[in-house]
Protein backbone atom coordinates (compact mmCIF):
# COMPACT_ATOMS: atom_id res chain seq x y z
CA UNK A 1 0.00 0.00 0.00
CA UNK A 2 0.67 3.86 -0.36
CA UNK A 3 1.24 5.60 2.79
CA UNK A 4 1.59 9.30 2.97
CA UNK A 5 5.14 10.46 4.97
CA UNK A 6 2.97 12.84 6.72
CA UNK A 7 1.40 9.68 8.49
CA UNK A 8 4.31 7.87 9.93
CA UNK A 9 6.28 11.54 10.37
CA UNK A 10 7.08 15.01 11.42
CA UNK A 11 9.55 17.81 9.29
CA UNK A 12 11.33 20.86 9.97
CA UNK A 13 13.09 22.57 7.29
CA UNK A 14 15.56 25.38 6.66
CA UNK A 15 18.98 26.65 4.74
CA UNK A 16 22.28 27.36 4.69
CA UNK A 17 22.98 29.41 1.49
CA UNK A 18 21.59 27.55 -1.46
CA UNK A 19 21.20 23.63 -0.19
CA UNK A 20 17.91 23.08 1.83
CA UNK A 21 17.95 21.24 5.18
CA UNK A 22 14.88 18.82 5.78
CA UNK A 23 15.26 16.49 8.93
CA UNK A 24 12.43 14.03 8.93
CA UNK A 25 11.34 12.47 12.58
CA UNK A 26 9.34 9.15 13.74
CA UNK A 27 6.12 10.04 15.16
CA UNK A 28 6.87 6.28 16.63
CA UNK A 29 10.30 4.46 17.35
CA UNK A 30 8.38 1.79 15.12
CA UNK A 31 8.40 3.88 11.79
CA UNK A 32 11.94 4.48 11.82
CA UNK A 33 13.18 1.57 10.18
CA UNK A 34 9.78 1.87 7.59
CA UNK A 35 11.63 5.79 7.21
CA UNK A 36 15.24 4.21 7.08
CA UNK A 37 13.87 1.95 4.31
CA UNK A 38 11.80 4.09 2.18
CA UNK A 39 12.97 7.62 2.62
CA UNK A 40 16.03 7.43 0.47
CA UNK A 41 18.21 10.24 -1.25
CA UNK A 42 17.46 8.71 -4.52
CA UNK A 43 13.52 8.50 -3.34
CA UNK A 44 13.68 12.59 -2.00
CA UNK A 45 15.37 13.66 -5.31
CA UNK A 46 13.06 11.99 -7.40
CA UNK A 47 9.93 13.56 -5.13
CA UNK A 48 11.41 16.97 -5.54
CA UNK A 49 12.57 16.63 -9.17
CA UNK A 50 13.39 19.52 -11.06
CA UNK A 51 13.49 21.68 -7.40
CA UNK A 52 16.74 20.21 -6.41
CA UNK A 53 19.33 21.01 -8.66
CA UNK A 54 21.60 19.10 -7.15
CA UNK A 55 23.22 15.87 -5.01
CA UNK A 56 20.73 14.94 -1.84
CA UNK A 57 22.81 13.38 0.94
CA UNK A 58 21.45 11.67 3.77
CA UNK A 59 22.01 11.12 7.33
CA UNK A 60 20.84 8.87 9.70
CA UNK A 61 20.49 9.81 13.37
CA UNK A 62 18.78 6.49 14.67
CA UNK A 63 19.36 8.09 18.35
CA UNK A 64 16.45 10.59 17.30
CA UNK A 65 14.52 7.85 14.82
CA UNK A 66 15.11 10.74 12.47
CA UNK A 67 16.86 11.67 9.16
CA UNK A 68 18.52 14.45 7.90
CA UNK A 69 18.70 15.35 4.51
CA UNK A 70 21.11 18.22 2.64
CA UNK A 71 19.25 19.15 -0.64
CA UNK A 72 22.13 20.76 -2.90
CA UNK A 73 21.22 23.78 -5.45
CA UNK A 74 17.87 23.73 -4.38
CA UNK A 75 17.11 27.55 -3.15
CA UNK A 76 18.28 29.66 -6.47
CA UNK A 77 21.21 30.82 -4.86
CA UNK A 78 20.02 30.96 -1.73
CA UNK A 79 18.24 33.63 0.92
CA UNK A 80 20.22 36.46 -0.58
CA UNK A 81 20.33 36.19 -4.30
CA UNK A 82 17.61 34.07 -5.18
CA UNK A 83 13.91 35.42 -6.72
CA UNK A 84 12.20 32.14 -5.63
CA UNK A 85 9.38 32.28 -3.44
CA UNK A 86 10.50 30.27 -0.87
CA UNK A 87 14.95 30.92 -1.00
CA UNK A 88 15.44 29.76 2.55
CA UNK A 89 13.43 26.33 2.59
CA UNK A 90 10.65 26.64 5.67
CA UNK A 91 8.23 24.82 3.12
CA UNK A 92 10.42 21.91 1.88
CA UNK A 93 9.86 19.86 5.13
CA UNK A 94 5.94 20.03 4.05
CA UNK A 95 6.74 18.96 0.76
CA UNK A 96 8.28 16.27 1.72
CA UNK A 97 5.76 14.88 4.10
CA UNK A 98 3.38 15.15 1.07
CA UNK A 99 5.54 11.98 -0.37
CA UNK A 100 4.12 8.91 -0.87
CA UNK A 101 6.17 5.59 0.70
CA UNK A 102 5.48 1.76 0.14
CA UNK A 103 4.53 -0.21 3.21
CA UNK A 104 3.12 -3.84 2.67
CA UNK A 105 -0.41 -4.82 4.17
CA UNK A 106 1.24 -6.65 6.93
CA UNK A 107 3.27 -4.23 8.11
CA UNK A 108 0.89 -1.53 7.93
CA UNK A 109 -1.38 -4.15 10.23
CA UNK A 110 1.37 -4.57 12.99
CA UNK A 111 2.25 -0.62 13.00
CA UNK A 112 -1.31 0.38 13.07
CA UNK A 113 -1.18 2.48 9.74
Amino acid sequence: MKVQLVNLAHARSGDKGDTANVGVIALKSEYYPVLVREVTASAVKDHFGEMVKGDVERFELPNLNALNFLLHASLGGGGTLSLMTDAQGKTYSTALLRMYIDVSDDEASVLGI
